[in-house]
């Protein structure tokens, strides 16, 4: 997941508490999600760190977007049992060629599947 920081963040690394498993990284190609390495990550810890990143860009508080690759946020999806949403990332990706989500189609997923 690529993260677009806000015009007024120059820099955001680190992790946003445990539980995730998750922390952002800077590359030379800009911010993204990475997974740690070390320790453990709970089954829905991908899905909640992608949907946490959605909601600050929502608010507009450091991020000013996110980006997911449908096969990222299918695979964060089946990881925390969510089975029948990542059905339909994967189905609107094949069928109507959605294969980027934004923060707002994220918060749009999680408030049609109650996720």
């Amino acid at each position: 997941m690529e993260v677009k920081l806000s015009s007024g963040c120059e820099s955001f690394t680190g992790s946003f508490g445990s539980g995730y498993g998750y922390a952002i990284k800077k590359t030379k190609k800009g911010f993204f999600s990475q997974r740690n390495s070390r320790g453990f990550v709970p089954p829905d810890g991908h899905m909640r760190f992608i949907f946490t990143c959605a909601e600050i860009a929502r608010m507009g508080l450091h991020f000013a977007d996110v980006k997911v690759e449908y096969i990222e946020l299918t695979d964060a999806l089946k990881e925390a049992g969510k089975h029948i949403a990542a059905q339909q990332v994967y189905h609107n990706a094949i069928q109507k060629g959605k294969f980027f989500y934004n923060a707002l189609d994220i918060i749009n997923l999680k408030t049609t599947f109650g996720l």
